[in-house]
C-alpha cells in the first residue's frame, strides 16, 4: 500500500470493534458499521486536514470528544492533543481498507 493511498483510507470516523480483537491486534470499523450493543465504545476521527477528534467514553456512556491533530509517520499514525508535542497515541498499522483498520496492540 502506497503512502499516498494510506491517508485516503484513514479519513473517516473509526470505532473500536473490541469483539474482533486478538491478543496482538485491535480492530476498528467505520462509525456506520452495525456494531453489537455495547456500553460505550472508544474511537477517533481522522480528518483530511490533519485534525483529530479523539472519542472516549463519557460518564454516562455517551461519547466524550477531545480535539487534536494526527499525521502519518512511516507506517504509523501519531495522534496529538492540541498544543502537545508528545503523541497521546501511536498506532502501528497492520492493515486498512474502507471497512476495517487493524493496528498492533
Amino acid at each position: 500500500m502506497s503512502k499516498k493511498t494510506l491517508p485516503d483510507l484513514l479519513h473517516r470516523h473509526w470505532i473500536h470493534s473490541h469483539e474482533e480483537d486478538t491478543a496482538t491486534e485491535m480492530v476498528f470499523r467505520p462509525a456506520t458499521f452495525n456494531f453489537p450493543r455495547s456500553r460505550g465504545r472508544k474511537g477517533f476521527e481522522l480528518k483530511p486536514d490533519g485534525t483529530l477528534v479523539d472519542v472516549g467514553i463519557g460518564p454516562t456512556d455517551r461519547p466524550a470528544q477531545t480535539p487534536g491533530t494526527w499525521r502519518i509517520e512511516e507506517d504509523k499514525v501519531a495522534c496529538y492533543r492540541e498544543a502537545e508535542s508528545t503523541p497521546i497515541r501511536v498506532m502501528q498499522i497492520v492493515s486498512v481498507d474502507a471497512n476495517r483498520l487493524v493496528i498492533k496492540k
